[in-house]
């Protein structure tokens, strides 16, 4: 098991179905999970439970708590052509379960005036992270599409039992791991990034977006990153910040960041 990294947060997260989108069987419309969540689909959830453009969230690892099975259901997605819309067959994850451990790093892309004044103190953000996670996120969760929606609670990461935990190691092939966001990397482009994932003893430990295999990585279209900021009308931070120490008291001045 992975050691804990400073600035880290430990979840578990659960709900009644899951659907991470494996692209490679999506034609005609119909989507079909992966077994396992994706790299990119954790740090989408870490950043509903907490975000900021001043920070950069990087998943660890991962522990898979229940039994991996699958449901077939039908469904009628909305059509958006004006014909009428087709029956889809969508394959999801049933009561899936996991234990998340992620943590945060400055993000050196972001070095807006506005950012800067909302802040990178590691200190500040890590005491509001915990706190969104004790109160279940600040936004919505949800495990990999919107119907899909799920609880967060802390938890102490390696303490629950897996049903995985004494099955050795589960080979699951080449995935998509995340994508390769501008505003994270500092190229003004969209990529994606692929890698083999393996599970072991029912935990996956993810490689740092800058270690997969460059032979993996593909790129996709150009892309400027987005601007925020005050004049831009697009970001709240000092606002958000304010609102959540009146609901759940101020973080401790003058302390270490833990963890």
């Amino acid at each position: 098991m992975k050691d804990k990294t400073r600035n880290s947060v430990e979840y578990r997260v659960w709900g009644r179905y899951a659907l991470f989108s494996d692209s490679l069987v999506r034609m005609g419309g119909e989507r079909s999970s992966y077994l396992v969540p994706t790299y990119q689909a954790l740090k989408s959830i870490t950043e509903q439970i907490y975000w900021k453009p001043s920070i950069l969230w990087l998943v660890d690892s991962v522990r898979i708590l229940n039994p991996i099975q699958t449901e077939s259901k039908s469904i009628r997605p909305i059509s958006y052509d004006g014909q009428p819309n087709t029956l889809s067959i969508y394959t999801y994850l049933v009561n899936p379960c996991y234990e998340v451990r992620a943590h945060f790093i400055a993000n050196p892309y972001r070095t807006e005036p506005d950012l800067i004044a909302d802040g990178q103190n590691e200190n500040k953000h890590h005491n509001i992270a915990r706190r969104m996670v004790a109160r279940g996120g600040r936004r919505d969760i949800f495990l990999g599409t919107r119907e899909c929606q799920a609880y967060v609670e802390p938890c102490v990461y390696g303490e629950g039992a897996g049903y995985y935990d004494d099955r050795g190691e589960i080979d699951l092939g080449v995935m998509f791991h995340s994508f390769a966001y501008p505003d994270e990397t500092g190229r003004e482009e969209l990529g994606v990034r692929l890698w083999h994932a393996r599970m072991n003893h029912g935990e996956i430990v993810f490689p740092a977006p800058q270690d997969c295999p460059p032979e993996m990585y593909r790129r996709i279209r150009p892309m400027k990153p987005k601007a925020f900021g005050g004049k831009y009308g697009n970001f709240s931070g000092l606002q958000e910040d304010a609102l959540a120490d009146e609901l759940c008291g101020p973080f401790p001045e003058g302390g270490e960041a833990d963890g």
